[in-house]
């Protein structure tokens, strides 16, 4: 797959607002260290800028 991104889940969103909730939950993350790889694009991006603080962007 061409143009993808791993990111990982490494707080939780517990007393996080409910939209970070629902963002976080949007892509994919469900569980604290879940991992999910999803198409790089400019939505994804702005996606994970939003909950920047809850997740991270694995490098292989």
């Amino acid at each position: 797959m061409a143009n993808t991104i791993k990111i990982k889940q490494v707080r939780s969103t517990n007393g996080c607002k409910q939209d970070q909730v629902r963002t976080v939950r949007a892509l994919g993350l469900k569980k604290m260290n879940a991992t999910r790889e999803i198409a790089d694009n400019d939505g994804v991006r702005g996606m994970i800028f939003k909950v920047k603080h809850l997740v991270e962007i694995v490098e292989e």
